[in-house]
Order: C-alpha cells, then sequence, then structure tokens
C-alpha cells in the first residue's frame, strides 16, 4: 500500500529545489503508509503480513533518511562555499539527478512488493502507480520518467497474476480471473501510465524551455541596462576630456613651435612627439569606446574581405612581430564581408592584445580562419597560462579582469562581445589552465545588398 502525495511544502518552498522536493515527498509517503497499514489492521480487521510491509516502509525511511543527510552534506558545502551565506543547495545536478532516478525506481519496486503482499492489482492502492510516474515526469529527464514508467507497466503485469490474496480486498467473481480482461486491464493501464509520463514530460519540458527563455531574456535586460550606463559613461568621458586634451594639445604644438627656434636636446623633442601620438591614440579610443558601446551612428559600414579585415586589424596592433598569421584557402581570404571594418578590426584587435597580455613578453599569438555553417570563424589563440572555470563564468562581464591594477579597466571583451553580438555573430572561449587559450570569433555572411 502507498500514500503518496504531493506535500504542500512543493508549493510554499520552491527555491528549496526538486531534491528537498523528493524527499519530502518520501516522507510523507511513509507516513501515509504507515497509517493506512495500521488502519487497514485496526478497522478492517483482516489479516495483512505485517512483518514484509512494515519491513519496505522501513526500507523506504532508511533509504530516505540517508538521502536527507546526502543532501545535507553537500548544502553544507555549498553554503560554507558562499560568502553570503545562501542555504541554497547547488550540488552537482548529475549526481543529484542519479540518485533521485534510483530513489524512484525503488519506490516503484518497493510499492509493487507491498501490493504484491496485499491483494495485488485489486488493491485500491494500485492507482499510486499513476502518482510516482506524475512526480516522476516532472522532476526526472525523460529517460529516466520513461523507465519508470517501463518498470512500473512491469510491476502492475506482475500484479495481475502474483500476489498475496487479501479476502476482504478481493472482488466477488473477481473480472480480473478471466483472462481477456486481465488483458483489457493491463491495456489500460499501460496507455494511461504512457498518457501521463508523455504529457507530464512535455509539459515539465516546455515549463523548463519557458523558464530558460525567461532567465536570457532577463540577462539580456540586465546587459542592456548595463550597455546604456556604460554608453552614457563614454559619452559623457569623452566630452568632459575633450577640452583638456585639446588643450593639451594646443600646449604640445606651442612648445614644439618654440623648441624649433632652439637649441633643443633630441630627447625632448621624442618626448613631445610621444605626447602628440598618446592624445591622438587617447581619442581614438575614446570614439572607439562611444562605437563598441552602442553609439554606432557614424560608424561606415564597408565591403570587404577576410583578408582585408585581417590586414585592418594588425595595422594597430603592438608587437605585430609576436603575432603569426595562418594563410587559409583563397575561398576563405577572399570570403565577402559586409560589416563595419573599423568596429569589428578594433574588437578583434582587443582580443589579440589579450592573448599577448597572457603569453608574456615571450609568448606569441596566432590567427587562423575558416569557414563554417554560412559563417566566418576567426581563431585566436595563445600560449599563455590559461584561465580556469571560474574565470570562464565571468569572461566578458563589465568591470571584470585578471590584470593587475592600472593595466585594465575589464571593460575590452565586454565592449568586443557587444560588437561582434550587434552583426549577429558571437564569441567562444577555449581554455584550460597551463594550455592557453582560443577564442573563436564567428561573424555570419552577409550579403551586401541585404
Amino acid at each position: 500500500m502507498s500514500t503518496q502525495t504531493w506535500p504542500v511544502s512543493l508549493f510554499l518552498s520552491p527555491r528549496l529545489g526538486t531534491s528537498i522536493w523528493l524527499l519530502q515527498l518520501r516522507w510523507m509517503a511513509v507516513l501515509g503508509q504507515l497509517i493506512t497499514v495500521a488502519a487497514a489492521w485496526g478497522l478492517l480487521e483482516f489479516g495483512l503480513p505485517l512483518g514484509p510491509l512494515l519491513g519496505l516502509i522501513a526500507l523506504t525511511a532508511c533509504t530516505n533518511l540517508g538521502y536527507g543527510l546526502w543532501l545535507r552534506k553537500i548544502r553544507r558545502r555549498a553554503t560554507e562555499g558562499d560568502s553570503s551565506g545562501s542555504a541554497t543547495w547547488s550540488g552537482s545536478p548529475l549526481a543529484a539527478h542519479r540518485v533521485a532516478s534510483g530513489l524512484m525506481l525503488l519506490d516503484i519496486g518497493t510499492l509493487t512488493a507491498m501490493l504484491f503482499f496485499s491483494g495485488g492489482a485489486t488493491n485500491p492502492f494500485a492507482l499510486f502507480f499513476f502518482v510516482n510516474l506524475a512526480v516522476g515526469g516532472v522532476i526526472l529527464r525523460p529517460l529516466w520518467a520513461w523507465s519508470l514508467t517501463a518498470l512500473a507497466i512491469l510491476g502492475y503485469s506482475l500484479l495481475l497474476r502474483y500476489f498475496y490474496p487479501i479476502p476482504a480486498l478481493t472482488l466477488r467473481d473477481s473480472p480480473l480471473e478471466h483472462s481477456v480482461t486481465t488483458i483489457g486491464v493491463l491495456v489500460a493501464f499501460a496507455t494511461c501510465a504512457i498518457v501521463i509520463t508523455f504529457f507530464v514530460t512535455q509539459t515539465a519540458g516546455e515549463l523548463t524551455r519557458q523558464q530558460e527563455q525567461l532567465r536570457k531574456a532577463e540577462q539580456e535586460q540586465r546587459r542592456h541596462r548595463q550597455l546604456e550606463g556604460l554608453t552614457t559613461l563614454a559619452a559623457g568621458a569623452a566630452h568632459e576630456l575633450a577640452t583638456p586634451l585639446s588643450t593639451i594639445d594646443v600646449v604640445v604644438r606651442e612648445l614644439q613651435r618654440h623648441l624649433e627656434e632652439c637649441q633643443t636636446p633630441p630627447s625632448v623633442k621624442q618626448d613631445l612627439q610621444l605626447i602628440d601620438s598618446e592624445l591622438e591614440s587617447c581619442r581614438q579610443i575614446l570614439v572607439r569606446m562611444r562605437a563598441a558601446a552602442g553609439d554606432q551612428t557614424g560608424q561606415s559600414w564597408d565591403r570587404t574581405t577576410v583578408e582585408d579585415l585581417i590586414d585592418a586589424t594588425l595595422e594597430g596592433v603592438r608587437d605585430p612581430h609576436r603575432v603569426d598569421v595562418v594563410d587559409g584557402p583563397v575561398t576563405v581570404e577572399q570570403q565577402a564581408l559586409w560589416l563595419p571594418q573599423e568596429a569589428v578590426a578594433q574588437a578583434i584587435r582587443n582580443l589579440i592584445h589579450n592573448g599577448l597580455d597572457a603569453a608574456g613578453v615571450d609568448g606569441r599569438v596566432q590567427i587562423s580562419t575558416r569557414l563554417d555553417d554560412g559563417s566566418v570563424v576567426l581563431e585566436i589563440s595563445d600560449n599563455g597560462s590559461g584561465m580556469s572555470e571560474h574565470i570562464l563564468g565571468r569572461i566578458g562581464e563589465p568591470f571584470f579582469t585578471t590584470k593587475e591594477p592600472g593595466r585594465g579597466m575589464g571593460l575590452g571583451l565586454y565592449l568586443t562581445r557587444n560588437v561582434i553580438s550587434r552583426l549577429g555573430g558571437r564569441m567562444e572561449f577555449k581554455s584550460h589552465t597551463n594550455q592557453g587559450t582560443t577564442v573563436s570569433v564567428r561573424l555570419p555572411i552577409a550579403d551586401s545588398t541585404a
């Protein structure tokens, strides 16, 4: 017998996760089974084999106790690793799912055994097979949910033939004694089980997909808010810095003109030329920052090729002697592209500079190109120290950087990703500690007349 019911806490505490839900469900099942056995023994006054039934209930209770201790251990580890002290469970999803699947298969077997000792398929509580299937369809993956369904059908078919008879539960002139009726009951049970599993798994899958879409939409809205703030910051910086930069430029040029009339060491002239060039670099950085942050007014779109794009990228790269370009086939090199070349070149240049920084003074960066499924893929690889999974998970976040203070604001990759995504492309990072990093930039091939 079984009285598994959906606990109220499932709806009151959805933040606890499906592992806690299953734990609560199984405790409710143990309690319900004890109450049912006690009521059947005390009120109906018919002989139940209490030993096997209580042993099966004890099996469920013991496995659930072990499951609860395991969850508490994993949850404690997650809480200790979370500085915020959050009580949400964040153990291995794969391990948790396997344990939950095993427990639900065990519950089907336990229910089958309890029904065997209490009248078989004629026991009204045989309907609780469907409760287990509905719960399994919600919290298990489809493969495991269908395995649960197959085991339930097998268990019910065995109960139609093999069971411990209980006179009070046996129907008079039971129609199950007739083979045709028995087959019909089995077919009806199997059909109901399959229909329940199909619709529950489909509904659960659709809800999961909707939650994933909602999560992505929220992330996109958050990214747009960050981008709007960054655009405002860039515009304000460009406006505020324009006047002092212009003043410095005027002063430098006045100094250069005055120094031409007197004897001046060559090093002084070189320093003034360096200041002048750095001022121009500051202006270009502000312009590119505004363009990368989303202000693409005035950004001209060009019909170019992969080869020309790489050449434009390399023009502004520092330490070009440390950058190796792997020439691809002519079909790749001459592939036509329609995009804002300067913005894309600057985005790829940022990736190259990051690779040079990661590779160290003696490291190298390699650029290769290929065509893949209607897109041009540029791969920038370095032989640096690589990145951990934690850093890979945060790569591209605004103001997140692994560089030393003063060497970066953590905006380069964020702005680069924004430029690529606005063109309908994407970036993928592959990295392992002490094995370097490879960044794949995928750009769609678009017709210039589109």
